[in-house]
């Protein structure tokens, strides 16, 4: 998540009267200013009169007319709502407590059922679990629509919203109704816990093979993902190749991805931004202090590996770095920026989207690997009625290892 601007709310007065009063100023300045006025304004983008009259209009009648009042301020924060749900599905509206969940989700520690959400037809998208929590062990999967929460429908509610709901005190219930391809929905009570993430965690294959899952792109993952590494190294000098587990991470902290990529290659680009303003667009380099550049590396995606985990994923193929197995990942290429519209309000507005060394925008397609392998289930199979063992059989011969018990 970026973080741009912080603009100080202007002193209040009646929300509805300084709408029509902006809505006023701006006709009598697209009326009566001069060819000196519109220069000075060039680049400002007027308001097209008669949507704003509609909206107006649309206004005082739900004030008016609506069969129970609602006041001003709800009404416009309807409105905000409205306009942002329409763009995109990250691009949100955060009042109260929201913005306090967002800073949670990315500093490490909160309650709830351990699930990075958004939206698909209407519904909530599980884009992936989080390793080891209450939704992780109880079965949820990437790619699972939550279709109700506590039997409440939730079609068409904003991701934010929903994630709030499954927010509570550690230790209380809430029920969630999957829809699933191939099954019926079906119905996972589930106990809320704090959710205290950690992001990296490596083990040992075998001599001169390891393995390292990364479950989310924290503030500080990229330091915990160096210190594993360097541990990874040290306890074996002769390493010979590294699988870069990051499969079911949603993504995360750009900075962190960025990071990462770097503990690989020496130069070249990772990873840059291009939006319609000056300040979303950047460009991340590798540097100089690269930790491992010429150990063999495979890294596992799937459905469920978003954003950050893309870049990374998108980086390394992109160099030739390494080879990347499993399936196409979620495809989320573009940049929240949260920003502030008073003290306990605030927008995340995409504003940008991400591309890859070689110029390549994954939104909406996903990093596809070189290597596809399909996930499976390993189940154990029930032994049929009709298959039969030598020990089945009437008058077997005995094998030998039975003890004497006369």
């Amino acid at each position: 998540m970026i973080n741009h601007h912080f603009f100080r709310p202007a002193n209040r007065r009646s929300l509805f009267s300084a709408v029509r009063f902006v809505s006023a100023a701006v006709a009598t300045s697209l009326l009566f200013s001069g060819p000196a006025t519109a220069q000075e304004n060039e680049g400002a983008l007027p308001l097209p009169l008669n949507e704003v009259r509609m909206f107006t209009q649309a206004l005082d009648h739900i004030r008016r007319a609506y069969v129970e009042e609602v006041d001003d301020e709800t009404l416009l924060e309807y409105a905000i709502q409205g306009m942002l749900s329409g763009l995109d599905p990250h691009s949100a509206y955060m009042a109260g407590n929201e913005f306090e969940s967002l800073q949670d989700t990315t500093t490490g520690q909160f309650g709830g059922l351990g699930v990075e959400v958004s939206r698909r037809d209407g519904y909530i998208l599980v884009v992936a679990p989080i390793d080891d929590s209450p939704a992780d062990r109880a079965g949820v999967l990437a790619g699972d629509l939550i279709i109700e929460i506590d039997s409440k429908p939730i079609r068409d509610m904003q991701p934010d919203e929903a994630a709030k709901m499954m927010r509570g005190e550690p230790g209380s219930q809430v029920s969630i109704t999957i829809a699933r391809e191939g099954e019926e929905p079906f119905d996972i009570t589930l106990t809320r816990e704090i959710i205290a993430i950690s992001s990296v965690r490596s083990r040992a294959l075998e001599p001169g093979y390891a393995y390292l899952r990364v479950s989310q792109f924290r503030g500080n993952t990229g330091e915990e993902f160096a210190e594993e590494l360097q541990e990874l190294l040290t306890a074996d000098e002769e390493l010979k190749g590294l699988v870069l587990d990051l499969r079911n991470n949603p993504g995360g902290v750009l900075q962190a991805s960025v990071s990462m990529v770097d503990a690989f290659i020496d130069s070249g680009d990772i990873v840059s931004t291009k939006g319609r303003l000056e300040d979303s667009r950047s460009s991340y380099s590798a540097s100089l202090q690269t930790i491992a550049p010429d150990i063999p590396l495979v890294v596992l995606i799937n459905n469920g590996s978003a954003s950050a985990s893309e870049i990374v994923a998108g980086a390394l193929q992109d160099h030739g770095r390494a080879l990347i197995m499993g399936t196409a990942s979620f495809g989320k290429g573009s940049v929240q920026t949260v920003l502030p519209l008073a003290a306990d309000k605030a927008i995340k507005l995409t504003t940008s989207l991400y591309y890859t060394p070689s110029g390549r925008s994954i939104q909406a397609q996903g990093i596809i690997p070189d290597i596809e392998v399909e996930e499976a289930f390993v189940t154990r199979r029930s032994r049929s009625v009709t298959q039969y063992k030598e020990s089945d059989l009437a008058g077997h011969l005995k094998n030998g290892n039975e003890k004497d018990t006369r």
